[in-house]
């Protein structure tokens, strides 16, 4: 599977097509936020990503985990380069004040699913912009005692998760990881947000 977005560093230029090396879940796991801790969300990465003929790379999802032996979804990732999205987990969070003036390459008009299909986002029925990532939006995880991950992502009903917006659009802040929490933990209280249960995909290696 080749990805289709421009290469790393050349952020709307035209560049030969690099190997897949992120992408956006084509679907959840249809739960809620239980996706089986965040064990399971890296294995649905993987099968996503074996399914479309990339599965020699080591996949990961993007998300954080709270509590005793807390994980930031920064830390987890690898270190790049993601082609279309960034060079490193620096230039992926903007870490430098120039870093942060030019920011990332994940938009609506990059950020594809496994597939190499666009994602729906503001203004498309139904808008599943809302991405699962239980993180703050320097890619740690939240220490202020209360729940950002739906219980470690283990939960289909109490808990909240924070949310990023692929499209970078919408109401107040359009962070691409960390815009709002979610209305619960269901799947029903993740559509009615704006999601599906969908999340980011990284590789490792």
């Amino acid at each position: 599977m080749l990805a289709q977005q421009p290469q790393a560093g050349g952020r709307g230029a035209q560049a030969p097509q690099q190997p897949m090396s992120f992408f956006i879940t084509s679907v959840g796991k249809g739960d809620g936020a239980n996706l089986g801790g965040i064990a399971g969300a890296d294995a649905w990465c993987q099968s996503l990503a074996m399914a479309a003929g990339a599965g020699n790379k080591t996949w990961h999802a993007y998300m954080s985990t709270q509590g005793p032996g807390a994980v930031n979804a920064r830390d987890r990732i690898g270190a790049g380069p993601w082609y279309g999205v960034a060079q490193n987990v620096a230039d992926l969070h903007g870490d430098t004040l120039d870093q942060a003036r030019v920011g990332n390459g994940i938009s609506k008009a990059t950020a594809f699913t496994e597939k190499g299909m666009p994602v729906n986002g503001v203004g498309d029925m139904p808008n599943t912009h809302d991405m699962l990532t239980g993180s703050q939006p320097d890619g740690r995880a939240y220490t202020d005692g209360m729940d950002h991950t739906c219980n470690n992502w283990t939960s289909n009903n109490m808990g909240v998760a924070q949310l990023g917006h692929h499209d970078r659009t919408g109401g107040g802040n359009v962070s691409w990881n960390s815009a709002h929490p979610s209305r619960g933990c269901s799947q029903p209280n993740l559509v009615s947000t704006g999601g599906a249960g969908l999340f980011y995909c990284f590789a490792t290696n």
